[in-house]
């Protein structure tokens, strides 16, 4: 099987890392790393938009540009790092996923309706925070799960949160010993 690991984590001994490195060790199949810092993203521009939409009209999905999103469609299994920031995630994340969300590649319109492309059964978003996750107000897992689910076809999607890491001041080394760790669908 393979697995896509889209790694949004950027802090030295991330705590939010260390989680999904865990949950990586449960799974079986060969894993492919994403790491957003390294991979130099930008956001859509004017030109760079333009450019990929004339790619999609005219069938050319094999070019680079499109390259996450065939790598993402491809994948079997798909888990995403990414610690909880300002309600959501850091920046990267979203510019990647305008890169994935590609019609014809990630998915595909059916009278007017998304229709998923992507072969994953199955997304894990993982994240940790220093405090509490107000229930309704985790934006970054709703908003990726949201894109699984209407956009890419994956249904089935799991969050694993570990929260109250500032509170308790828990360590990457103490996570999994100390953290309150919730898992949701």
């Amino acid at each position: 099987m393979s697995i896509l690991f889209v790694n949004a984590c950027v802090r030295e001994n991330s705590r939010t890392l260390t989680l999904a490195k865990q949950v990586l060790k449960d799974l079986s199949g060969d894993i492919v790393e994403v790491n957003l810092e390294q991979e130099g993203l930008a956001p859509l521009s004017r030109d760079t938009l333009e450019k990929r939409e004339a790619l999609i009209r005219e069938g050319r999905f094999d070019d680079p540009m499109l390259g996450y999103a065939r790598q993402f469609a491809e994948a079997e299994e798909i888990v995403i790092a990414a610690p909880f920031w300002d309600l959501s995630f850091p920046a990267w994340l979203k510019i990647y996923l305008e890169q994935v969300t590609v019609s014809g590649i990630t998915f595909r319109y059916n009278n007017g309706r998304p229709v998923g492309m992507c072969h994953a059964k199955r997304l894990i978003y993982v994240t940790t925070s220093g405090g509490p996750i107000m229930e309704g107000a985790d934006f970054g897992y709703t908003y990726v799960k949201t894109l699984a689910q209407n956009f890419y076809g994956i249904a089935q999607t799991k969050a694993v949160r570990a929260m109250n890491l500032d509170v308790e001041m828990i360590s990457a080394r103490e996570l999994f010993s100390k953290a309150t760790i919730s898992v949701a669908d």
